[in-house]
Protein backbone atom coordinates (compact mmCIF):
# COMPACT_ATOMS: atom_id res chain seq x y z
CA UNK A 1 0.00 0.00 0.00
CA UNK A 2 1.40 3.42 -0.94
CA UNK A 3 2.07 6.04 1.67
CA UNK A 4 -0.65 8.40 0.33
CA UNK A 5 -3.35 5.75 0.85
CA UNK A 6 -1.96 4.87 4.28
CA UNK A 7 -2.13 8.54 5.27
CA UNK A 8 -5.77 8.70 4.13
CA UNK A 9 -6.59 5.68 6.27
CA UNK A 10 -4.76 7.09 9.31
CA UNK A 11 -6.61 10.42 9.02
CA UNK A 12 -9.97 8.65 8.80
CA UNK A 13 -9.18 6.48 11.85
CA UNK A 14 -8.16 9.60 13.79
CA UNK A 15 -11.38 11.37 12.80
CA UNK A 16 -13.73 8.47 13.54
CA UNK A 17 -11.70 7.15 16.50
CA UNK A 18 -12.52 3.68 15.23
CA UNK A 19 -10.77 1.12 13.01
CA UNK A 20 -14.09 -0.63 12.33
CA UNK A 21 -15.90 2.56 11.31
CA UNK A 22 -12.98 3.53 9.07
CA UNK A 23 -13.14 0.14 7.41
CA UNK A 24 -16.88 0.56 6.81
CA UNK A 25 -16.56 4.06 5.36
CA UNK A 26 -13.59 3.18 3.14
CA UNK A 27 -14.99 -0.20 2.02
CA UNK A 28 -12.03 -2.10 3.47
CA UNK A 29 -11.63 -4.94 5.94
CA UNK A 30 -10.75 -4.04 9.54
CA UNK A 31 -7.46 -6.03 9.39
CA UNK A 32 -6.45 -4.10 6.25
CA UNK A 33 -7.01 -0.81 8.07
CA UNK A 34 -4.96 -2.02 11.03
CA UNK A 35 -2.12 -3.16 8.74
CA UNK A 36 -2.09 0.19 6.92
CA UNK A 37 -1.70 2.17 10.14
CA UNK A 38 0.94 -0.23 11.47
CA UNK A 39 2.86 0.06 8.19
CA UNK A 40 2.73 3.84 8.39
CA UNK A 41 3.99 3.80 11.98
CA UNK A 42 6.88 1.55 10.90
CA UNK A 43 7.77 3.88 8.03
CA UNK A 44 7.95 7.02 10.18
CA UNK A 45 9.25 5.30 13.30
CA UNK A 46 6.67 6.61 15.75
CA UNK A 47 3.48 5.39 17.45
CA UNK A 48 0.51 7.35 16.09
CA UNK A 49 -2.53 5.74 17.69
CA UNK A 50 -3.34 4.07 20.98
CA UNK A 51 -6.31 1.73 21.37
CA UNK A 52 -8.50 1.99 24.48
CA UNK A 53 -11.36 -0.28 25.44
CA UNK A 54 -13.89 2.01 23.78
CA UNK A 55 -12.08 4.07 21.15
CA UNK A 56 -8.82 4.98 19.47
CA UNK A 57 -6.81 8.04 20.55
CA UNK A 58 -3.88 9.80 18.93
CA UNK A 59 -0.51 10.04 20.61
CA UNK A 60 1.27 13.39 20.85
CA UNK A 61 3.24 12.49 17.71
CA UNK A 62 0.00 11.35 16.10
CA UNK A 63 -1.67 14.72 16.68
CA UNK A 64 1.17 16.54 14.92
CA UNK A 65 1.29 14.03 12.10
CA UNK A 66 -2.52 14.17 11.72
CA UNK A 67 -2.43 17.93 11.01
CA UNK A 68 0.41 17.49 8.52
CA UNK A 69 -1.42 14.64 6.78
CA UNK A 70 -4.61 16.66 6.44
CA UNK A 71 -2.69 19.55 4.90
CA UNK A 72 -0.82 17.27 2.48
CA UNK A 73 -3.98 15.42 1.46
CA UNK A 74 -5.80 18.72 0.93
CA UNK A 75 -2.97 19.90 -1.33
CA UNK A 76 -3.17 16.67 -3.31
CA UNK A 77 -6.95 16.96 -3.64
CA UNK A 78 -6.58 20.57 -4.78
CA UNK A 79 -4.00 19.58 -7.40
CA UNK A 80 -6.23 16.80 -8.68
CA UNK A 81 -9.25 19.08 -8.73
CA UNK A 82 -7.34 21.75 -10.62
CA UNK A 83 -6.12 19.18 -13.15
CA UNK A 84 -9.63 17.80 -13.58
CA UNK A 85 -11.30 21.20 -13.79
CA UNK A 86 -13.45 20.92 -10.64
CA UNK A 87 -11.42 23.64 -8.93
CA UNK A 88 -12.74 26.04 -11.55
CA UNK A 89 -16.26 24.60 -11.91
CA UNK A 90 -18.63 23.82 -9.01
CA UNK A 91 -19.30 20.09 -8.76
CA UNK A 92 -20.66 17.68 -6.19
CA UNK A 93 -22.81 18.37 -3.12
CA UNK A 94 -22.60 21.50 -0.96
CA UNK A 95 -23.58 21.32 2.73
CA UNK A 96 -24.67 24.52 4.49
CA UNK A 97 -25.65 25.20 8.09
CA UNK A 98 -27.31 28.17 9.82
CA UNK A 99 -29.66 28.78 12.73
CA UNK A 100 -33.17 27.44 12.06
CA UNK A 101 -35.18 30.60 11.39
CA UNK A 102 -32.37 32.59 9.79
CA UNK A 103 -31.61 29.65 7.54
CA UNK A 104 -35.20 29.29 6.40
CA UNK A 105 -35.77 33.01 5.86
CA UNK A 106 -32.47 34.21 4.40
CA UNK A 107 -30.15 31.33 3.51
CA UNK A 108 -32.57 28.93 1.80
CA UNK A 109 -33.45 31.38 -1.02
CA UNK A 110 -29.72 31.75 -1.72
CA UNK A 111 -29.30 27.96 -1.79
CA UNK A 112 -32.11 27.49 -4.31
CA UNK A 113 -30.76 30.33 -6.46
CA UNK A 114 -27.33 28.68 -6.31
CA UNK A 115 -28.82 25.38 -7.49
CA UNK A 116 -30.60 27.19 -10.32
CA UNK A 117 -27.29 28.76 -11.37
CA UNK A 118 -25.27 25.53 -11.13
CA UNK A 119 -27.65 22.88 -12.41
CA UNK A 120 -25.29 19.95 -11.76
CA UNK A 121 -24.84 20.84 -8.08
CA UNK A 122 -26.74 19.34 -5.15
CA UNK A 123 -27.11 20.84 -1.66
CA UNK A 124 -27.82 19.74 1.91
CA UNK A 125 -28.98 22.17 4.58
CA UNK A 126 -28.68 21.85 8.34
CA UNK A 127 -30.79 24.63 9.81
CA UNK A 128 -30.65 24.04 13.55
CA UNK A 129 -30.37 26.05 16.76
CA UNK A 130 -27.34 24.33 18.27
CA UNK A 131 -23.57 24.76 17.90
CA UNK A 132 -22.30 22.88 14.85
CA UNK A 133 -18.64 21.91 14.49
CA UNK A 134 -18.41 22.30 10.74
CA UNK A 135 -15.11 20.43 10.47
CA UNK A 136 -16.19 17.40 12.49
CA UNK A 137 -19.64 17.28 10.88
CA UNK A 138 -18.36 17.73 7.34
CA UNK A 139 -20.10 21.05 6.64
CA UNK A 140 -18.81 23.14 3.75
CA UNK A 141 -20.26 26.54 4.70
CA UNK A 142 -21.81 28.01 7.86
CA UNK A 143 -23.66 31.29 8.39
CA UNK A 144 -23.20 32.39 12.00
CA UNK A 145 -24.71 35.20 14.06
CA UNK A 146 -22.64 36.52 16.96
CA UNK A 147 -19.05 37.21 17.86
CA UNK A 148 -16.69 34.50 16.65
CA UNK A 149 -14.08 32.71 18.75
CA UNK A 150 -10.55 32.50 17.37
CA UNK A 151 -10.25 29.66 14.87
CA UNK A 152 -8.62 28.62 11.63
CA UNK A 153 -11.88 29.08 9.72
CA UNK A 154 -12.15 31.70 6.98
CA UNK A 155 -14.78 34.33 7.87
CA UNK A 156 -16.54 36.89 5.67
CA UNK A 157 -18.67 39.52 7.41
CA UNK A 158 -21.95 40.13 5.58
CA UNK A 159 -24.13 42.13 7.97
CA UNK A 160 -25.39 42.44 11.51
CA UNK A 161 -28.57 41.98 13.55
CA UNK A 162 -30.03 43.73 16.61
CA UNK A 163 -32.07 42.61 19.57
CA UNK A 164 -35.25 44.66 19.36
CA UNK A 165 -38.41 45.25 21.38
CA UNK A 166 -41.48 45.33 19.19
CA UNK A 167 -45.25 45.31 19.24
CA UNK A 168 -48.17 45.92 16.92
CA UNK A 169 -49.72 49.36 16.27
CA UNK A 170 -52.97 47.97 17.72
CA UNK A 171 -51.22 47.15 21.00
CA UNK A 172 -49.65 50.61 21.27
CA UNK A 173 -53.01 52.27 20.67
CA UNK A 174 -54.51 50.35 23.58
CA UNK A 175 -51.61 50.25 26.04
CA UNK A 176 -49.25 53.05 25.09
CA UNK A 177 -45.57 52.98 24.12
CA UNK A 178 -42.85 52.21 26.71
CA UNK A 179 -40.35 55.08 27.00
CA UNK A 180 -37.63 53.26 28.97
CA UNK A 181 -36.82 49.57 29.64
CA UNK A 182 -38.16 50.02 33.19
CA UNK A 183 -41.60 50.69 31.67
CA UNK A 184 -41.73 47.08 30.47
CA UNK A 185 -42.88 46.06 33.95
CA UNK A 186 -46.18 47.77 33.12
CA UNK A 187 -46.68 45.94 29.81
CA UNK A 188 -47.70 42.46 28.75
CA UNK A 189 -44.66 40.51 27.55
CA UNK A 190 -44.46 37.43 25.36
CA UNK A 191 -40.97 36.02 25.93
CA UNK A 192 -39.27 33.47 23.72
CA UNK A 193 -37.47 30.96 25.94
CA UNK A 194 -35.68 29.73 22.81
CA UNK A 195 -33.78 33.02 22.77
CA UNK A 196 -33.50 34.12 26.42
CA UNK A 197 -34.02 31.68 29.27
CA UNK A 198 -33.18 34.34 31.86
CA UNK A 199 -35.90 36.81 32.97
CA UNK A 200 -33.20 39.51 33.21
CA UNK A 201 -32.88 41.43 29.94
CA UNK A 202 -29.78 43.48 29.15
CA UNK A 203 -29.85 46.80 27.35
CA UNK A 204 -27.30 49.43 26.40
CA UNK A 205 -24.69 50.57 28.96
CA UNK A 206 -25.23 47.33 30.93
CA UNK A 207 -28.74 48.38 31.92
CA UNK A 208 -30.65 45.33 33.21
CA UNK A 209 -34.36 44.84 33.72
CA UNK A 210 -36.08 41.81 35.26
CA UNK A 211 -39.07 40.96 33.09
CA UNK A 212 -41.98 38.90 34.40
CA UNK A 213 -43.35 37.56 31.12
CA UNK A 214 -47.05 36.72 31.23
CA UNK A 215 -46.56 34.46 28.22
CA UNK A 216 -43.50 32.23 27.74
CA UNK A 217 -43.16 30.66 24.30
CA UNK A 218 -40.73 27.89 23.45
CA UNK A 219 -40.30 29.21 19.88
CA UNK A 220 -39.52 32.63 18.48
CA UNK A 221 -42.32 32.25 15.95
CA UNK A 222 -44.96 31.88 18.65
CA UNK A 223 -43.77 34.96 20.56
CA UNK A 224 -43.68 36.98 17.34
CA UNK A 225 -47.17 35.83 16.36
CA UNK A 226 -48.61 36.90 19.72
CA UNK A 227 -47.04 40.35 19.28
CA UNK A 228 -48.28 40.60 15.70
CA UNK A 229 -51.83 39.86 16.87
CA UNK A 230 -51.63 42.70 19.38
CA UNK A 231 -51.51 40.63 22.57
CA UNK A 232 -48.26 42.06 23.95
CA UNK A 233 -44.63 43.02 23.33
CA UNK A 234 -41.77 40.69 22.52
CA UNK A 235 -37.99 40.89 22.16
CA UNK A 236 -36.30 39.08 19.28
CA UNK A 237 -33.58 39.60 16.70
CA UNK A 238 -34.66 42.13 14.10
CA UNK A 239 -34.21 39.74 11.16
CA UNK A 240 -36.85 37.46 12.69
CA UNK A 241 -39.48 40.18 12.34
CA UNK A 242 -38.08 41.78 9.19
CA UNK A 243 -41.10 41.08 6.94
CA UNK A 244 -43.53 42.20 9.67
CA UNK A 245 -41.61 45.46 10.14
CA UNK A 246 -41.66 46.14 6.40
CA UNK A 247 -45.40 45.38 6.25
CA UNK A 248 -46.11 47.60 9.25
CA UNK A 249 -47.57 44.75 11.32
CA UNK A 250 -44.92 45.36 14.00
CA UNK A 251 -43.05 48.43 15.17
CA UNK A 252 -39.77 48.71 17.10
CA UNK A 253 -39.67 50.60 20.41
CA UNK A 254 -36.83 51.45 22.81
CA UNK A 255 -34.33 51.46 19.93
CA UNK A 256 -32.16 54.02 21.73
CA UNK A 257 -31.59 51.43 24.50
CA UNK A 258 -30.53 48.54 22.26
CA UNK A 259 -27.28 46.65 22.80
CA UNK A 260 -24.59 46.84 20.08
CA UNK A 261 -25.45 44.79 16.96
CA UNK A 262 -24.30 41.19 16.54
CA UNK A 263 -22.23 40.48 13.40
CA UNK A 264 -23.18 37.94 10.73
CA UNK A 265 -20.37 35.93 9.13
CA UNK A 266 -20.06 33.29 6.45
CA UNK A 267 -17.54 30.64 7.54
CA UNK A 268 -15.77 27.85 5.69
CA UNK A 269 -12.75 25.73 6.66
CA UNK A 270 -10.71 25.52 3.46
CA UNK A 271 -9.44 29.10 3.20
CA UNK A 272 -7.74 29.89 -0.08
CA UNK A 273 -7.86 26.20 -0.97
CA UNK A 274 -11.66 26.13 -1.03
CA UNK A 275 -13.09 24.27 -4.05
CA UNK A 276 -15.18 26.05 -6.66
CA UNK A 277 -18.49 24.90 -5.14
CA UNK A 278 -17.63 26.68 -1.85
CA UNK A 279 -16.15 29.81 -3.41
CA UNK A 280 -19.13 30.23 -5.74
CA UNK A 281 -21.64 29.89 -2.91
CA UNK A 282 -19.74 32.21 -0.55
CA UNK A 283 -19.57 34.89 -3.27
CA UNK A 284 -23.28 34.57 -4.04
CA UNK A 285 -24.34 34.50 -0.37
CA UNK A 286 -22.12 37.45 0.59
CA UNK A 287 -23.53 39.61 -2.22
CA UNK A 288 -27.13 38.68 -1.39
CA UNK A 289 -26.90 39.15 2.38
CA UNK A 290 -25.00 42.44 2.06
CA UNK A 291 -27.76 43.79 -0.20
CA UNK A 292 -30.47 42.91 2.34
CA UNK A 293 -31.45 46.15 4.06
CA UNK A 294 -32.79 44.32 7.11
CA UNK A 295 -29.31 42.92 7.75
CA UNK A 296 -27.41 46.08 6.81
Amino acid sequence: MDRWQAMRIFVKVAETESFAETARQMFMSAPAVTRAVASLEDMIGARLLVRTTRSVKMTEAGVRYFEDCRRILADIAEAEAAAGGSYATPTGTLSITASALFGQMYVLPIVTSYLDTYATMKAKTLFIDRPVNIVEEGIDVAVRIGHLPDSNLSAVKVGSVRRVMCGSPKYFERHGVPKTPADLKEHRIAASTAAWASPEWKFRDDLRVSVDAALQCNTNEAAIQSAREGWGLTRVLNYQVGPSLVAGDLQIVLSEFEEPPLPIHILHPQGRHAPAKVRAFVDMAAASLRENRILN
